[in-house]
């Protein structure tokens, strides 16, 4: 990578990087020669994992189905991104994006499947009142976008001989009960176990299967959902509205004075993704701050 790739690392409310990550003095690249691809990279926990999966030296594709915004982030970090359409749902589009990987690029070391929808966060939240073609919506975004990923780059990576990583984001409603409405919880338990399954199966052939299970991130979606009645959603987020939900998030957690950013996330996948982690497969790695296991905490 040219010395003189230093892009700018900025996000309106969200540091997405360390200061220290953005120099051009980086020494170690830690995915030096790896390709990647992310979907949902658009924005939020994704577009931060682009853009610190470009700076370590990897190829990155962003998978996505806003054109606008893909686009426009991969033409910032050309040539060593690209964007190719995706709606993960679609068994076609998967098969696509890795085909068009493979013919770019010649392998296919990590995929991140990080495309995912959050449901309605606001209304009909008990099981009195589930609705299933909401539950139907998230299921086959979340779980079968994951399986979907999970299989065509598992294909692509076994036909090429390649030791390459698959992560997924899960999240803490996949860990405990509690933290998320049914669906989601459902959909990000299904993605937990899937990694689990995968891991196991895949490992013969030296593929390493993890995924990351945040805690609450204040991205525009999260931000949209957690709108009352939905007020607002699809519309900008500005910045005094991510520091409010910072402040609500920190109010919850447990590691006090600390903010979960887009950036801590993007830090758990270039961990997962690079050789440091070279013998860690079938684990959901927690980035909670503690919450999930000092939830029930009794005079501690």
């Amino acid at each position: 990578m040219p010395a003189q790739f230093t892009p700018e690392i900025t996000f309106p409310g969200i540091q997405l990087l360390h200061k220290e990550t953005t120099s051009s003095t980086i020494s170690i690249k830690r995915l030096d020669g790896k390709v990647a691809i992310v979907t949902g990279g658009a924005r939020g926990i994704g577009e931060a994992t682009v853009r610190l999966f470009a700076i370590h030296g990897a190829k990155v594709i962003i998978a996505d189905v806003d054109d606008a915004l893909g686009i426009s982030l991969a033409n910032s970090l050309s040539p060593h991104v690209a964007y190719v359409h995706c709606d993960v749902t679609s068994e076609e589009d998967i098969q696509t994006l890795i085909n068009s990987t493979l013919s770019n690029y010649g392998k296919l070391d990590i995929l991140f499947n990080n495309a995912g929808v959050l449901g309605n966060q606001s209304k009909h939240k008990s099981i009195l009142d589930f609705d299933a073609d909401e539950f139907d919506q998230v299921m086959r975004v979340n779980v079968r976008g994951t399986a979907l990923g999970m299989k065509h780059a598992a294909r692509a990576m076994i036909g090429a001989r390649t030791a390459g990583c698959i992560i997924s984001t899960a999240s803490v409603a996949g860990v405990m009960g509690g933290l998320g409405p049914h669906s989601y919880t459902a959909s990000k338990h299904a993605i937990v176990g899937l990694t689990k399954n995968a891991a196991c199966e895949l490992g013969r052939y030296g593929i390493r299967v993890n995924c990351i299970s945040p805690f609450g991130v204040a991205t525009r979606m999260l931000v949209n959902a957690w709108r009352v009645d939905g007020e607002g959603e699809g519309e900008g987020v500005s910045e005094e509205e991510v520091e409010k939900m910072e402040e609500f998030v920190r109010g919850m957690g447990n590691l006090n004075g600390e903010a979960l950013r887009a950036k801590d996330i993007a830090e758990a996948a270039l961990f997962l993704a690079s050789d440091e982690s070279r013998y860690i497969s079938g684990h959901n790695l927690v980035v909670d701050g503690g919450v999930t296991t000092s939830k029930n905490c009794v005079g501690l």
